[in-house]
This record gives C-alpha cells, sequence and structure tokens, in this order.
C-alpha cells in the first residue's frame, strides 16, 4: 500500500499512522511518500504517476487534504481505478454509483457492516447524513440513494440543524465539527453514527461530531470517537486492497 502525503497535518499524521498499523498487522507491506507543501503541482503530478505505476504497488491513497491552491480530484484521478482502494477517482465513483465496482468506499463498508452487525435496517426510517464531504458525505449519499433509503442532508448552510436531528431515527455524521450535536437535538431511541473528527490544536486525541456523554443518554445505538467507525475504515481498507487485487486478470 502505498500512501501520498503533501504538507503537514496532525489529522492526517494520525490517520497514516492508524493505516500502517494495520498493514504491519496483517503482512501489507506499507510505504509513506511525502512531500513538501510548497512542491508544485506538475512535480507532484509527475511523482504520484511513478508510484502508481511502480509493479509492487497494489494500492494508492492520496492523504486528504491537499494545500490549498491544489485541485484535488484531478490528483485523485491519477490513481489508476485497479489500485484506487480509497474509491475517489470520478472513474470508481461513478461505477460505484452505478453498482459494477466490486469494492464499496472504505467509510461506507464501515458503516455498513456495523449496521448488519447489530441488525439495524433502513426500512421505514427516517435518516439525516450531517456533512456531504468527498471522504464522508458524498459517498454516504450515494450509498443511502442505491439502498433506496428515505434521507435528507444537512450542511453548514442549513439554519436550523435541530429541525432535522430531533426527528431523525438515524443519525450520519461526518462534518468534523466538535460536539456538533447534543443531547437536546436527537430523541430517544437514535441510532447515532458518528463519523467526523476533529483535533484539539497540538493534541493527537481524536474528537467526534456528537457531544458523546449527552447523546448517549438518549441514543439506542451510538459509536464513538475514537473507537468506532475509524477502525471499521482501515480494515475495510484492507479489505478493499485484497479484492481489488484478486479481481485483476
Amino acid at each position: 500500500m502505498a500512501v501520498i502525503l503533501v504538507g503537514e497535518d496532525l489529522a492526517s499524521e494520525v490517520f497514516i499512522r492508524q493505516k500502517q498499523k494495520a498493514c504491519e498487522k496483517v503482512g501489507i507491506n506499507f510505504r509513506l511518500f511525502r512531500f513538501s507543501s510548497q512542491v508544485s503541482p506538475r512535480k507532484l503530478k509527475k511523482e504520484i504517476q511513478k508510484i502508481v505505476e511502480k509493479p509492487n504497488v497494489k494500492g494508492a491513497i492520496i492523504q486528504l487534504p491537499l494545500p490549498k491552491g491544489f485541485d484535488s480530484q484531478e490528483f485523485l484521478n491519477l490513481i489508476p481505478p485497479e489500485k484506487d482502494i480509497d474509491v475517489l477517482s470520478e472513474i470508481n465513483i461513478g461505477k460505484f454509483y452505478t453498482g459494477t465496482l466490486p469494492i464499496l468506499p472504505p467509510t461506507v463498508s464501515g458503516i455498513s457492516r456495523l449496521l448488519k452487525e447489530y441488525k439495524i435496517s433502513f426500512k421505514g426510517k427516517n435518516i439525516v447524513l450531517i456533512g456531504i464531504g468527498r471522504l464522508v458525505g458524498r459517498p454516504s449519499a450515494l450509498w443511502l440513494l442505491k439502498e433506496k433509503a428515505t434521507f435528507s442532508v444537512v450542511d453548514k448552510f442549513t439554519k436550523n440543524i435541530s429541525f432535522f436531528t430531533k426527528k431523525a431515527d438515524i443519525i450520519i455524521s461526518g462534518a468534523a465539527k466538535p460536539n456538533l450535536v447534543t443531547g437536546k437535538m436527537v430523541k430517544r431511541g437514535v441510532v447515532v453514527i458518528d463519523v467526523g473528527t476533529s483535533f484539539e490544536k497540538g493534541k493527537r486525541k481524536s474528537i467526534g461530531d456528537v457531544d458523546f456523554k449527552s447523546v448517549s443518554k438518549q441514543a439506542s445505538y451510538i459509536t464513538p470517537v475514537p473507537g468506532g467507525v475509524g477502525p471499521m475504515t482501515v480494515a475495510c481498507l484492507l479489505e478493499n486492497l485484497i479484492k481489488l487485487f484478486k479481481t485483476r486478470p
């Protein structure tokens, strides 16, 4: 597995370390390629192309976010579909939407596994998706559409998030806004899947979108941060690596 990191970001460093530990645990070779935030887009493109073309690289990830001024999608599209284990290239996103991709985006796969494990169904449920970002919100929205689920999407432009969350049977949050959702904003029995991750300045402990202490008093099920969806996402990322490798001619 090749991971490409541009610049310095505490959250990115933590996420990469988690992936490295998981790879080492199961015997997958891990390689981190670091680049300065001052690298030119042209040079970065050339270097990424060299990395992904290596025969021993079976899966590649560009750790987001990229520095300001970089077109993220343009760089994500440099990863060949057969090595795009994050499902972030336009080709694989299209295949995922049409149901022709043998893998799921890692976050979606992690959420799906948790819901199946605890026998939580979408049928007849009111779902609220908080945030529409590239890693959580967008793939989750596509997945919910494919599952024919009834859901609403709220983001930073939504004036009154509580109006939606108070009616929700299931909340999936990936806004990366610490303690955005409190106990007063949810109804009793709600299922809460917290995928948002933020870090206090200079600290390595992650904080979720949901105020766990107050919301857990109302919820029937709730995922913690850290330790909830995150480890599932990493496990599903490695599963994607194996699946794509096995489907190659």
